[in-house]
């Protein structure tokens, strides 16, 4: 903080209240929620084209009413500047709604107080219409590199008093109030906006427009701009039509970018706020008064990054009291002076920063405590490392991609994906992945991902630096490996055939692992039963975890995976009729679907270029082929694909789908019947009113899985985020074998599970990348473990007995009896032939002793209504102590 910090702040604060305030509104603009947010940070610069397929995953977010792109650790040779200037001098970036505006504003913004090293016009396409859907010429962009005038900020700080603070703390003070000056005259006092300030940072850029997001990349030519982080924004806010991107994010602070998905219940409250403090919001949304807050908090008030966000989501409930006391009095000294104007209601704001002083880049991902906005983060590390954090898992899957096809160091797949608890007292929701100099002096960068407390998040040390050249090379003994493929296929079953894999991994190389599987694909051709087998067999592989030696498991499972799609593309298509089993329909042959014919009974989908919903969609095209007679599918090439299995009707029974890739959201929803198998982690609103059918994910699921399902069988071998199960009814019968985030069977409806009821297995455990199962730290870590429910029941693995009463909110734990043991052991059961969770070794032995059933699981089920009911007003109105009663 600044020396004689609060005397310092008054006057910073002070000097704000001679500002221009003309007829600034505290109401915002009507607003609709469900934005794509999204963004990655590298230790390597790299190209805009990288932003752009990110982008593109989330077109279906957004309107076309606004995108904005912002880039941070640019590249000097993109800039045509030094690094010096780069590193030194605030990068002011100026939209010109009208281009005749542009003397004007440098006359009275520029000219007379800022000394100007570079300047120019941004390069952009020649005609805004040759970018498909396009439809508003995107504004001129001017960009200057400037500093303050020294006389003019040794008269800035003499006239405000600011002689005891760092001068370039007050050269800062002096950009933020001149860009506020230009946006006030040039913008938010004018019926007709003719300019305003994109940016004004050092080494941060922000462009946008009326359009989507990946749109900023194709009308400014970003394709081979270069940069450490990027963060995009698809946006879907303002209704009515536009004409100017300046409500569009990200929104600026001083070095920092910020996009957000989400809608502040307290928007007004967050304004009279800042109003408090002389700051007055010109673009009227929530995205701005939170990287105005963002901003107070930083560079006036002095907090660290940590107290940043304890201010905007404060640690609340179950998770405050596990908090270390001096924590404990620290955040309730945030929180009285701030709790008022922390945004309240669904929001996650990623930021760009590059931290100055520190002479560092950052990406930082900060969900609310209610979890009401989807996120995933994700971590690569190795001779290059890259964090990533987007609204959807498919966009980060499509950015690997596509860094990996330009450069080896990347790999297709991430090392590690999770999503964040809001609030969350073990690393606070929140996450930075920071680039910074590395500690060699070999002037390379690294980047290391921490969570809100400063912990690092710590992978696996694996032999990372393989590259996957573009010929594979023959191994050592290529006899000896191709005698055990042979095996392998010779074998009975798929996990027998992957067994002869498993043997061999930890020993071989990547090399050796890449050239059997590229003998086994090569032999898959020779029969259908050779296809069969290599599927199941690659399939095993990519599902199951294994001791994988000094290998990272990525690295495998991009191999597995290329081996399953080259596997999957070799089939014979669509119009060779009665060819064999499998026949394979894509894009450019959809038109040629019939009925199977022959021995035709599994149909093959390249999903890759079908759009991600509506009528042309891979969803509708399975619908019609199971119409014509298919039953069984292999949907591949995923990149975010929605409603798969949907619309299948009510004749569905003997349906199987099996799902490789990105999938996308609603996965299951409203399904009767079918069997669909995910071999991947799964993204949000999976089976939201499912009916019937079996569900299987060999990973982890999103947000609302299973909102409102009224049956069914579900299996999931990893993790679940929030909300699960909520106001689900009927009899849904699932097995979650990692956590749930929180709001686990929210009102859950499901009647009495001994009596053909519904009710979830919760698990708490992890599973390395060696294949060791173990409990996690806490079977639920979140404060609302079936809250509000009215029949139904959780069956609870928690042989250290972690979760207390109060976690409950509506629910008691009641005895687990035989009868309830007798319910899920077949489900149990079943999950170990699934996922190879053994119900003997690793559910009921904890410590390596074998334990009893009900030593190991508790039985959570919904306190009676009466109970209930006196609880909630007990206090307020009547006195009663509804513990006796």
């Amino acid at each position: 903080m600044h020396k004689n910090s609060e005397a310092i702040i008054n006057k910073i604060l002070a000097g704000r209240a001679t500002l221009p305030q003309g007829n600034i509104s505290l109401k915002k603009a009507a607003e609709e929620g469900g934005c794509g947010v999204t963004g990655f940070i590298s230790s390597i610069p790299v190209g805009g084209r990288h932003i752009f397929e990110q982008t593109v995953q989330m077109h279906n977010r957004g309107n076309g009413k606004g995108g904005g792109i912002a880039a941070v650790g640019l590249s000097p040779e993109s800039m045509g500047v030094t690094q010096d200037v780069l590193d030194t001098h605030y990068m002011l970036q100026i939209a010109l709604l009208d281009p005749e505006a542009r003397r004007d504003v440098e006359k009275k913004n520029i000219d007379q107080c800022l000394e100007v090293s570079n300047a120019g016009k941004i390069p952009s396409v020649g005609d805004y219409r040759d970018i498909a859907g396009l439809e508003i010429r995107p504004p001129d962009v001017w960009r200057y590199f400037v500093r303050v005038k020294s006389g003019v900020l040794e008269r800035f700080i003499e006239e405000n008093g600011l002689q005891d603070i760092d001068p370039g703390k007050a050269e800062e003070e002096y950009i933020y109030r001149n860009t506020y000056r230009l946006n006030q005259t040039f913008y938010a006092s004018l019926g007709e906006k003719k300019a305003f300030v994109l940016s004004h940072g050092r080494n941060i850029m922000i462009l946008k427009i009326v359009g989507y997001a990946e749109q900023v990349a194709q009308y400014y030519m970003l394709d081979d701009f270069k940069a450490h982080g990027w963060i995009a924004h698809q946006r879907y806010p303002t209704k009515g039509r536009v004409w100017h991107p300046g409500g569009a994010h990200p929104f600026i602070g001083m070095d920092e970018a910020l996009v957000h998905n989400g809608d502040f219940a307290n928007y007004h409250a967050v304004s009279e706020y800042l109003k408090q403090n002389n700051i007055f919001p010109q673009f009227l949304t929530d995205t701005e008064v939170s990287v105005l807050m963002l901003d107070l908090l930083n560079r006036t008030y002095g907090y660290p990054m940590e107290y940043i966000i304890e201010a905007m989501a404060p640690t609340t409930e179950h998770d405050f009291d596990l908090l270390p006391p001096a924590k404990q009095r620290l955040y309730r000294q945030i929180q009285s002076n701030h709790i008022h104007s922390s945004p309240d209601g669904p929001w996650f704001f990623i930021i760009a920063r590059n931290d100055f002083y520190n002479k560092a880049f950052q990406l930082i991902g900060i969900t609310d405590t209610a979890m009401l906005r989807p996120q995933v983060f994700a971590l690569q590390e190795g001779e290059v490392q890259i964090g990533l954090i987007c609204s959807e898992k498919q966009a980060i899957d499509a950015t690997l991609q596509s860094l990996a096809k330009e450069d080896s160091r990347f790999c297709a797949v991430a090392d590690k994906y999770w999503n964040a608890r809001g609030g969350s007292a073990t690393d606070g929701g929140a996450f930075i992945f920071t680039v910074k100099d590395g500690k060699n002096g070999s002037g390379l960068k690294e980047l290391v991902c921490t969570n809100k407390f400063g912990d690092a998040i710590r992978l696996p040390g694996k032999d990372a630096d393989y590259r996957i050249a573009p010929d594979i090379r023959m191994p050592f003994d290529p006899k000896r490996v191709s005698e055990e493929i042979r095996a392998s296929l010779a074998a009975k079953n798929p996990a027998a055939g992957a067994s002869l894999f498993i043997r061999n991994i930890g020993g071989w190389d990547y090399e050796t692992l890449r050239h059997a599987c590229s003998e086994l694909t090569e032999l898959s051709g020779q029969s259908d039963d050779f296809i069969s087998k290599a599927i199941g067999i690659l399939t095993y592989l990519n599902d199951r975890r294994y001791p994988l030696g000094f290998k990272k498991r990525a690295l495998i499972l991009d191999m597995i995976r290329s081996s399953l799609d080259s596997i999957f593309s070799s089939a014979a298509g669509i119009s060779r009729k009665g060819s064999g089993r499998y026949s394979l329909i894509g894009w450019e042959s959809r038109d040629q679907l019939r009925a199977p014919e022959d021995s035709e009974n599994i149909l093959i989908i390249n999903a890759r270029e079908f759009p991600p919903e509506g009528d042309e969609c891979d969803a509708r095209l399975i619908c019609a082929a199971h119409k014509l007679g298919w039953k069984q599918f292999i949907c591949y090439g995923y990149r975010g694909q929605r409603f798969t299995g949907c619309g299948l009707g009510e004749s569905a029974d003997g349906v199987r789908i099996d799902v490789y890739g990105s999938s996308g959201d609603y996965l299951a929803s409203g399904i009767d019947g079918p069997e669909i198998y995910v071999h991947d982690n799964a993204q949000d609103q999976l089976g939201q009113i499912m009916k019937s059918g079996r569900l299987v994910v060999y990973g982890d699921v999103g947000q609302t899985f299973m909102y409102g399902a009224k049956g069914g069988d579900v299996f999931v071998m990893g993790n679940a985020a929030g909300r699960p199960l909520i106001n689900a009814v009927g009899r849904p019968r699932v097995v979650i074998n990692g956590t749930c985030l929180d709001y686990l069977a929210e009102s859950f409806m499901a009647g009495d599970p001994l009596n053909g009821g519904g009710f979830a297995v919760l698990n708490g455990l992890q599973t390395d990348d060696e294949g060791n199962v173990t409990g996690q730290a806490t079977p639920y870590p979140g404060s609302n473990l079936f809250s509000l429910a009215s029949g139904g029941a959780i069956y609870l693995r928690d042989p250290f007995r972690k979760v207390v009463d109060e976690q409950l909110n509506g629910g008691e734990f009641a005895d687990l009896t035989r009868a309830d043991w007798e319910l899920i052991r077949p489900y149990l059961e079943e999950n170990e032939r699934l996922f190879g969770i053994s119900v003997e070794n690793d559910l009921l032995t904890v410590n390596g002793k074998r334990k009893g059933y009900n030593e190991i699981y508790r039985k959570v089920q919904a306190v009676k209504l009466r109970v209930l009911a006196v609880e909630s007003v007990a206090s307020e109105e009547y006195g009663v102590d509804w513990d006796k009663e």
